[in-house]
C-alpha cells in the first residue's frame, strides 16, 4: 500500500488519525498533533468547528466527516487519510458519547447505539488501519476509554458496558498486532471539560422508583467530580506515543489512579475470602466420552 498523492511532504513527521476530533480530548489531540510538527487526520460526524484548524495548518491537517459506526464508510475513510499521507502512525479512537440511565430505564434502540459508537466504532477503525500499519511493520493505536471501565456504576451502566467490551478487545487486539510491530494502549481518562455531559450526553427517560437513587447521585457527583482542562490529558498523550515502550494501559488523573488501586484491592480481597470456593470448582478428570478435542 503506497500513496498516491505526492503532494504531501515526504519530511513531515508522525501522521495521526484521531476520530471524535472536533471537540473535547479528540480537539485537544489534534491540536497537540500539529503544534509538535506531526500530520493529522482529524474525523468527526459534523466538521465544521474545525475550519479553523484547517485554516491554520494547511496541508498539514486532512479533515474528513465519517459517522464510525458505518464500517463501510470508516474502511473508506482509513484508506483515503493513508493514500492522502502515504501511510499512518498513530491511531486514536476517541469517538464516543455517554447514554446516562438505570439499567431499567434503556430501549433496545438506546442500548444498542451507546454500543454501536463506543465499541464497534472503534472496532471498526481498528480493523481498518491494520493492513496499513501491519504493511509498514509500525504504529501505535491509542483506545480512549474511561474511569467507567474501572467498573460498574449506577447510572451509567450501559456506558461501562461499552468501555469494558472496548479494553477486553483492545487487549485481544495488543496480543495480535504486537508481531507486526503494532503497539496498543488503553488510555482510561478521568474528568475532563469535554462536553461529554452536555453535547455528548443523552439520557433515557427515568422512571419514578429511581428518584431518591438518582437524587444521591447527583448530589454525589456535585460533591466529588473532578474535572481538568483537555490539554492536559493531550501533554499525557504525547509522553505516551513518544515513548519507545508503551504501557498497553495508562490512567490519566489522579482520581482515576487512586480509584483503579481502590477497585483492584477490593476485588483481590474478595477473591481471596472465596479462595476454598473458587479452587474446589476445579478438578482435571479425563474428557467425557464424546467432548474429545
Amino acid at each position: 500500500m503506497t500513496s498516491t498523492d505526492s503532494s504531501t511532504d515526504a519530511s513531515a513527521d508522525r501522521v495521526w488519525f484521531i476520530t471524535g476530533a472536533s471537540r473535547g480530548l479528540g480537539r485537544a489531540f489534534t491540536e497537540a498533533a500539529l503544534q509538535a510538527g506531526d500530520r493529522a487526520v482529524a474525523v468527526a460526524r459534523t466538521t465544521e468547528d474545525l475550519a479553523p484548524l484547517s485554516a491554520e495548518y494547511g496541508a498539514r491537517l486532512l479533515v474528513l466527516g465519517t459517522d464510525v459506526t458505518d464500517r463501510a464508510a470508516v474502511r473508506q475513510t482509513v484508506d483515503t487519510a493513508a493514500r492522502h499521507f502515504g501511510r499512518l502512525d498513530i491511531v486514536v479512537n476517541n469517538a464516543g458519547f455517554l447514554a446516562m440511565g438505570m439499567l431499567e430505564e434503556f430501549g433496545e434502540e438506546q442500548a444498542r447505539a451507546q454500543m454501536e459508537t463506543n465499541f464497534f466504532g472503534a472496532l471498526w477503525v481498528s480493523q481498518a488501519v491494520l493492513p496499513w500499519l501491519r504493511a509498514q511493520g509500525s504504529g501505535h493505536i491509542v483506545q480512549v476509554s474511561s474511569i467507567a471501565a474501572l467498573g460498574g456504576f449506577a447510572s451509567t451502566g450501559m456506558y461501562s458496558a461499552s468501555k469494558f467490551a472496548l479494553e477486553g478487545m483492545s487487549e485481544a487486539l495488543a496480543a495480535e498486532a504486537a508481531p507486526f510491530g503494532v503497539k496498543v494502549t488503553i488510555v482510561q481518562p478521568g474528568g475532563y471539560w469535554t462536553g461529554l455531559y452536555t453535547a455528548g450526553l443523552t439520557a433515557t427517560e427515568p422512571l419514578d422508583a429511581y428518584a431518591p437513587l438518582r437524587a444521591e447521585l447527583e448530589k454525589r457527583f456535585a460533591e466529588e467530580s473532578v474535572d481538568s482542562m483537555p490539554a492536559l490529558a493531550a501533554e499525557a498523550l504525547m509522553k505516551l506515543v513518544d515513548s519507545d515502550d508503551p504501557p498497553l494501559r495508562l490512567l490519566l488523573g489522579s482520581r482515576v489512579y487512586d480509584l483503579a488501586f481502590d477497585v483492584s484491592r477490593e476485588r483481590m480481597t474478595t477473591w481471596a475470602a472465596w479462595e476454598e470456593t473458587s479452587r474446589a470448582a476445579e478438578q482435571a478428570v479425563p474428557a467425557p466420552e464424546g467432548h474429545g478435542l
